[in-house]
């Protein structure tokens, strides 16, 4: 399973520049507004899941946070924004690996960020192992930023099905281990001129 989520990636950004992707926006606003929010600053220890070619980390290097660390399934992808970075990408930890099966150092993380992978999640079991992987990860007292496609979004991407979420959705989701702090809703313009409505929730872990 793990194996065939990698090679679909692979194959997405292989074919397609890193500004071509539905998903692409030059900074990705909502996510930091909410990760300001969470208080992020210079020695915040931040992981980006799903992060791959993201100008995320590009904005995060920019405010100073020393402490990131950008988790993707497709390796061509991290490739992509290590490139992009230059310099820069050495100050960086790149995981090319499935988040559900990545091994996490407990309460490694004050601020866990995800726009689009848990959307991706359709299974039960997929979820709860999410949510598991979080949970361990995240340091009491810390959050977590969680976006993907609302209740009124897109049924796929990348020739995939989502779960569409509320902000609420995404707080059951991640269960009894975060509470939901805020949310806020984004329509997100498309490079190719749709328009896709993105909910998010920025969690506290208990």
């Amino acid at each position: 399973m793990a194996e065939a989520r990698a090679t679909h990636w692979e194959m997405v950004y292989r074919s397609r520049a890193a500004q071509e992707v539905s998903w692409y926006r030059p900074h990705l606003d909502a996510s930091l507004a909410l990760l300001r929010q969470a208080g992020l600053g210079p020695d915040t220890r931040v992981i980006d899941v799903g992060g791959g070619a993201s100008t995320l980390v590009d904005d995060l290097l920019a405010l100073g946070v020393c402490a990131v660390t950008v988790l993707d399934l497709s390796a061509t992808a991290l490739a992509t924004a290590r490139a992009r970075l230059g310099d820069r990408a050495g100050t960086v930890r790149w995981l090319a690996a499935d988040l559900l099966e990545a091994g996490f150092a407990a309460a490694r993380f004050d601020l866990w960020h995800d726009r689009a992978v848990l959307h991706f999640l359709t299974e039960p079991a997929q979820v709860r192992r999410y949510a598991e992987q979080a949970a361990h990860a995240v340091r009491p007292g810390g959050h977590a930023v969680i976006g993907g496609f609302a209740p009124d979004g897109p049924e796929r991407c990348s020739g995939l099905p989502v779960a569409r979420r509320a902000a609420a959705d995404i707080a059951t989701a991640l269960g009894p281990a975060f509470r939901l702090v805020d949310q806020r809703r984004e329509l997100h313009p498309t490079p190719a001129g749709a328009t896709q409505a993105f909910a998010y929730a920025l969690l506290e872990r208990v």
